[in-house]
């Protein structure tokens, strides 16, 4: 279950540090551990690699992969162009 969040302590959170289209402080609740709230950029460092993404199956897209289909690619070109 989610931790209760106590309503007494929310305006003691930090605040986002962002400016508004008005020029004025965004004044929404930062995330926690960041400096900006959640609509300005703080909420997420993008998705997880490897097998803590929940999307991963079979390794194709892999950085080690992707490496090797590059050198193959390489390897491709050089021998179509030494044999033109």
């Amino acid at each position: 279950m989610h931790k209760a969040w106590n309503i007494s302590r929310a305006h003691l959170s930090r605040r986002c540090c962002a400016k508004t289209r008005s020029g004025k402080p965004c004044q929404a609740p930062a995330v926690r551990g960041k400096v900006r709230c959640r609509m300005h950029g703080g909420k997420s460092p993008g998705a997880p690699l490897g097998r803590a993404n929940g999307r991963y199956r079979h390794g194709i897209y892999t950085k080690e992969c992707q490496d090797d289909l590059r050198r193959i690619r390489e390897i491709i070109r050089e021998f179509n162009e030494f044999g033109s």
